[in-house]
């Protein structure tokens, strides 16, 4: 009675101290404003309790900078297995990101009484089936937090990593008129897996020989209806050297989703940067469908860009990658219009390419 229950996180040791962030060239007063900076933010996170029937057993933490104005994003972020939500949100640049442009984020966290790794269950019918277990859990997080920050109806936004990924993949499906797009990192296609069994085959060889229509008949199957707003979009990453999700799931990832939006298999845009990273896209150029990120020396980890204050810290499964995830996302998103797209520097003259 009365609505949801707010209880504010209270900031440990690890709140004022970057254990996990190697030494990075830039000034003491730029390390200590950004350290005090996270601090603050961190002591705003609260945990809301109430916020509905909670079918699947999860907990519900919020996050929005002072004075956050009406009508803005809200960003749905979900950890990978052994990580804690609000950690992975500080780790991964999630909540500078939030201070950056202004928005609201969410950030389910799985208990161990679920799953003893607290992983989502991104495997389980009953928990990714639209108004069931944890997706339904997440649907009235994200009913409760709109009404709290009066977000944007139109902005709602959910990325995950690993486990994480596979249940925001999930919730793409079956709420496809909620999320405007999504971010998966590390992620599986949605409908690759029904039990620990199955969903751990997936993970470690995925199949080949999935079409492109067989894919995207497993997000239709899961859908209420073909969205009159259209798919959401999506932004896939993945490390090549990962040895813990084939990276076969995230090709199955983009043939999924290209399809699903109507186009083909030829991506109509390759970039090629230095370090190995790679982007195809399906879509118009100015407003893809679909964005695929291949980092080659990435193994399994959330990206970020720890020499560059506010673009994530090196944590648990939160990698150094020279390219942040996180604000490569939002940018994705259109929610960086005014700033506009961070550079990367093209792997040789004249590289970058159009297909």
């Amino acid at each position: 009675m009365g609505g949801p229950k707010v209880r504010r996180r209270q900031p440990g040791i690890e709140t004022l101290l970057p254990f996990h962030a190697p030494w990075r060239p830039f000034g003491l007063a730029d390390a200590f404003g950004a350290i005090w900076t996270e601090s603050m933010a961190r002591a705003r996170v609260v945990e809301v309790t109430g916020f509905g029937s909670n079918p699947g057993g999860l907990q519900m933490y919020v996050y929005a900078p002072p004075r956050l104005p009406a009508a803005r994003p809200l960003v749905v972020v979900l950890h990978g297995c052994g990580q804690e939500s609000v950690e992975f949100a500080v780790d991964g640049g999630w909540l500078a990101l939030a201070e950056r442009y202004r928005l609201a984020l969410l950030l389910p966290e799985q208990t161990a009484t679920n799953n003893h790794g607290r992983c989502f269950s991104w495997f389980n019918a009953a928990d990714t089936h639209r108004g069931s277990g944890e997706a339904k859990s997440i649907r009235q997080m994200v009913r409760t937090a709109t009404q709290r920050f009066r977000s944007h109806p139109r902005q709602i936004y959910v990325a995950g990593f690993s486990a994480g990924a596979g249940m925001a993949a999930a919730l793409l499906a079956a709420y496809p008129a909620v999320f405007a797009a999504g971010g998966i990192a590390a992620g599986m296609p949605v409908g690759c897996a029904s039990g620990s069994v199955r969903a751990l085959m997936q993970m470690r060889r995925a199949p080949w020989f999935r079409t492109r229509i067989g894919l995207a008949a497993d997000v239709l199957a899961r859908a209420p209806a073909r969205p009159s707003k259209g798919w959401p979009r999506v932004s896939i990453w993945q490390g090549l050297r990962d040895r813990t999700v084939d990276p076969r799931n995230a090709d199955a990832l983009a043939a999924q989703w290209s399809e699903l939006h109507g186009w083909g298999e030829a991506p109509s845009l390759r970039e090629d940067f230095t370090g190995g990273v790679r982007r195809v896209a399906w879509g118009r150029e100015a407003r893809p469908a679909v964005e695929l990120w291949t980092l080659a020396n990435l193994g399994h980890g959330f990206p970020i860009s720890a020499g560059e204050p506010g673009h994530g810290r090196i944590g648990p499964w939160v990698v150094d990658a020279g390219i942040a995830a996180a604000q490569r996302m939002a940018e994705f998103w259109g929610l960086t219009a005014a700033t506009g797209r961070a550079r990367l520097s093209p792997a040789r003259s004249g590289s970058a390419r159009r297909t």
